[in-house]
Formats: C-alpha cells, sequence, structure tokens
C-alpha cells in the first residue's frame, strides 16, 4: 500500500468510529428511555414503537448495548 492508500483508510478508520460513537448515543439514549417509559400511560401506536424498540435493543450483544448506556452515562440498575 502507498501512503495515499494508507491515509484513505486512516480516514475511513476514523470516520466510522466517529459514527460508531455517535450510534452508541443515540442507542443509549434509547435505552434509557425505554427503561424510564411506562406503558401503561402510552398510546397505541407508542406502545408498538416502544415494543419494537424494546425488541431491537435487546437483540443487541450485551458489550454493545453496555457500551452504548456508558456512553451517555447512564446508571444500569
Amino acid at each position: 500500500m502507498n501512503k495515499q492508500e494508507v491515509a484513505l483508510l486512516s480516514k475511513e478508520i476514523e470516520l466510522l468510529m466517529n459514527e460508531r460513537t455517535r450510534l452508541l448515543r443515540v442507542v443509549g439514549a434509547a435505552a434509557v428511555l425505554v427503561a424510564n417509559t411506562d406503558p401503561g400511560v402510552l398510546p397505541e401506536g407508542a406502545m408498538d414503537a416502544a415494543e419494537m424498540l424494546s425488541e431491537m435493543l435487546n437483540a443487541l450483544p450485551e458489550e454493545t448495548l453496555k457500551d452504548a448506556l456508558e456512553s451517555v452515562q447512564a446508571e444500569v440498575a
């Protein structure tokens, strides 16, 4: 690989790491929202969306969810 290719790969890795950081923050915030939502007060449409979000969060690898919660300084009970 030449220097230009290495520089392009390095830049791409940096962009991907920044995107991962942003996505972890979104996932962490979503997890906190789901954890603090009272399903008894949600309208039906919102309940369906919250349930789908909860299922997607539960499907994440444990380490990813832990990283996401740490990214928003959420405390795990």
